[in-house]
């Protein structure tokens, strides 16, 4: 099939638990996130929001409706395919100190505690009062989220309303987008040499303090994260950095490529690295296997069975 796209393509990604649609979102020097149906072969439809072309895209691993996607205006934008609009613009400056915020706060249990000793009457006025409450709050919400011009009215989207519309993940473009593998963390890659965790449930930047990289500013990157997920794989100019996800703290550096690398994808079947360049290689990194290593050494020692050691080795 051949999709006939507006501009320079960046990426194209596919929803890797998808069962109910077979879309292929791609992202290019556009301002609109297209989808491509393979079942059709013609664009469902468009996702409008980005101010300038979009670099990468990433597809939740817990839902197969929700598609981020990261701009060259610094922002990374959360979608629902389902409806029109965009509901979440991550903000750089709203963060969060570590991976959760806490679910349960102590105050409600005191609140609880005292709604329990209460009389029944009391109890019923309570719920008018906060039934009341809430239809204000309901009222105040919608009213919110409409714009008056002239005499028509809009309703716009909590992540397209004015004061989120211009939320900044990085500053400059976004290069990089990839999920961890129990869908709750985001990681994401900036042209000002930045990796940020986000908590994917709160929005919020968890303040990880990733070592400093040196990154492509022009190109967009290919991530990759361990299931743990304890290491995340970057392209850093020639080389491959693995940093420990929660800490930030450099693992190992990997030199090989004569040129950039670009992309990089983890195999956790075979905990493999492979890692591509514009040397025009690709690369597969494998972990030392410290059992294999010694029966080597011990073949090597033993002169008389050369043989046996060659055929080892095939």
């Amino acid at each position: 099939m051949d999709f006939k796209m507006p501009g320079k393509v960046y990426s194209a990604a596919m929803s890797p638990i998808a069962t109910t649609h077979m879309l292929i979102a791609t992202g290019s020097a556009d301002v609109q996130v297209r989808l491509c149906d393979i079942a059709s072969g013609a664009f469902t439809h468009t996702l409008s929001g980005h101010l300038d072309g979009i670099m990468s895209l990433e597809w939740s691993t817990s839902s197969e409706w929700i598609l981020m996607s990261g701009g060259c205006d610094g922002a990374i934008r959360f979608w629902d395919i389902r409806r029109a609009g965009c509901f979440l613009v991550l903000d750089q400056l709203r963060s969060q100190l570590g991976r959760r915020p806490p679910i349960i706060d102590s105050t409600t249990d005191n609140q609880h505690q005292k709604n329990l000793g209460r009389s029944s009457s009391s109890k019923s006025y309570s719920v008018q009062q906060r039934t009341g409450n809430h239809k204000k709050q309901s009222k105040a919400l919608r009213k919110s989220l409409t714009m008056v011009r002239g005499h028509t009215q809009q309703k716009v989207h909590p992540g397209m309303s004015s004061s989120q519309n211009h939320k900044t993940a990085h500053y400059g473009a976004v290069t990089g987008l990839r999920t961890t593998t129990d869908g709750m963390h985001l990681l994401s890659s900036g042209s000002d040499s930045r990796l940020r965790l986000w908590d994917i449930d709160s929005g919020c930047n968890t303040l990880v303090n990733f070592e400093a990289m040196r990154l492509q500013t022009s190109k967009p990157l290919q991530l990759a994260v361990t299931d743990d997920p304890s290491l995340v794989f970057i392209p850093c100019m020639s080389s491959i950095k693995a940093y420990n996800t929660w800490s930030g703290t450099t693992f190992q550096t990997f030199r090989g490529h004569y040129d950039h690398v670009n992309c990089c994808y983890y195999n956790s079947q075979d905990q493999e690295l492979y890692t591509g360049s514009n040397d025009r290689q690709i690369l597969v990194w494998s972990p030392s296997t410290p059992a294999l290593t010694e029966m080597e050494d011990d073949d090597k020692r033993q002169e008389g069975f050369a043989a046996d050691e060659d055929n080892w080795s095939d």
